[in-house]
């Protein structure tokens, strides 16, 4: 429960949970971190100009830049974790793959205007708490020689708490780390045990206090429902558990079962512990009302917030903004990311380096950047990127704004998919006028099938396996 004594915004009212019509439109689709979305990504490097798409965002007078660095070691596999990760014990492996990572950092800023600010960094993985203390600080000073970090930036960090020391805390405090998402996914013994995770609850109020007592001023916590062996009971527990740590923002995943991608995953399917597809929806709108009972802002698909967090703040405000991270406050930077399997994204381009370890660390030993694959927005991508965007920030779709920002008129370029969207309208999902397409409080769980309908690819994909269900 949110404090009575702390400050909070204006209360935003908590969006219902329908299960029939989550049920009716729980379908695979995109997450849209991205649109279009990777599954279209290309390994025709040649099409993307790359150099060239490079100079073009980095004009003189080129907006602020956000920085994200892939730490890929885990010590132990997760069998649930759909992220590109290299497993291993060798504390060496940390030193040498920050000494490639610094040579990729000096191979694109030497192609950068460096005098851009940096107003977001972030550390993913994997585990960037595989990296002992000095590893951590020696990135720090590489990324404030390489870049022009704002003073204010914001500066977040993945903690496994399982592999935390004080010492971790204190070199990203150091190197100017403020926000921490901590990796919980569920308390309960048997589910950490099926899902190769074992993480009491005590290593994670440990962490929260250490990372209080060094000054961090905003910790999320990640969970995820649809493990083998949970139940509504006891994930109902997990949340318990979690808002005891009071965090400024959860995120609470759908999982992924992706075993086509991840065949550790295949796993699950050989014990069969996996809950039902209602079992599921039912953890999800247990999660959903504990959370906005407790206080906290239904920010969009699974993220939510405090009242008086940025993220919320954004939402209200019209500035919330969504990328590789998920959903952030930070609109209109470019993103570069570093790193194997990183994607970095511009308004003209996505690039990805080399998925494996090998390949980016070979690319970067023969001075190339190491991009595998990516993909150059044609015009109309840009567009429909800015609308599905817009559904899945603002909620809504400005016609008039959006006929100015394009040049030509929104609702009648558009009027076969805005004519389309009866069925969403008649299940009380979105809400249209003259002026305006609204997500009403019930579709707000359904995001991301109401942005679909302005996919261009998916029709083009149908019957291929690539996305997992939307809730």
């Amino acid at each position: 429960m949110i404090s009575p004594h702390e400050p909070t915004a204006a209360p935003v009212p908590p969006s219902p949970i329908n299960l029939d019509l989550v049920r009716k439109y729980s379908v695979p689709g995109p997450r849209y971190t991205s649109y279009p979305p990777a599954t279209q990504f290309t390994p025709e490097l040649g099409s993307l100009a790359l150099e060239e798409a490079i100079a073009e965002d980095n004009t003189p007078d080129a907006g602020p830049l956000s920085l994200y660095f892939h730490l890929p070691f885990c010590e132990t596999r997760c069998w649930f974790c759909g992220c590109t990760t290299v497993v291993t014990r060798r504390r060496e492996s940390a030193a040498e793959y920050l000494d490639w990572l610094g040579q990729e950092m000096r191979l694109t800023a030497a192609r950068m205007n460096r005098a851009r600010p940096v107003t977001q960094i972030h550390l993913g993985g994997g585990t960037p708490t595989f990296f002992p203390p000095d590893e951590l600080r020696r990135l720090g000073t590489m990324i404030r020689e390489l870049f022009t970090v704002s003073p204010d930036v914001e500066f977040s960090v993945e903690v496994d708490p399982r592999r935390l020391t004080f010492d971790h805390v204190a070199a990203l405090r150091e190197i100017g780390a403020r926000r921490a998402s901590l990796g919980v996914q569920d308390t309960n013994p048997e589910v950490q045990l099926a899902i190769h995770r074992v993480q009491p609850q005590a290593q994670n109020q440990r962490a929260v206090e250490w990372l209080r007592e060094a000054g961090f001023n905003s910790i999320n916590v990640d969970l995820i429902h649809g493990l083998p062996l949970q139940t509504a009971t006891s994930f109902g527990h997990t949340i318990d558990d979690v808002l005891t740590l009071q965090p400024e923002r959860l995120v609470v995943f759908s999982y992924a079962h992706v075993p086509w991608i991840k065949p550790a995953q295949r796993i699950f399917d050989d014990r069969g512990q996996l809950p039902s597809a209602e079992e599921k929806l039912g953890m999800f709108a247990l999660a959903h009302a504990r959370l906005t009972a407790a206080g906290y802002v239904d920010i969009g698909l699974d993220h939510f917030a405090r009242p008086d967090d940025e993220l919320a703040i954004a939402q209200r405000s019209g500035t919330l903004h969504r990328n590789f991270q998920g959903y952030s406050t930070h609109a209109g930077a470019s993103l570069y990311a570093f790193g194997m399997s990183s994607i970095s994204s511009t308004p003209t381009t996505y690039r990805q380096n080399h998925k494996t370890l090998p390949a980016w660390r070979d690319a970067i030993v023969a001075g190339q950047l190491p991009i595998e694959r990516g993909l150059r927005l044609s015009l109309e991508d840009r567009r429909r990127r800015t609308i599905i965007m817009k559904i899945m920030c603002d909620r809504r779709l400005d016609y008039a704004a959006l006929s100015q920002v394009f040049g030509f008129n929104f609702s009648e370029r558009y009027a076969a998919i805005l004519g389309s969207m009866s069925d969403l309208e008649a299940d009380g999902l979105i809400e249209r006028t003259g002026q305006a397409l609204t997500v009403k409080p019930v579709g707000v769980p359904l995001l991301r099938v109401i942005a679909m309908r302005f996919d261009e690819y998916l029709a083009a994909a149908a019957g291929e396996q690539r996305h997992s269900k939307t809730i």
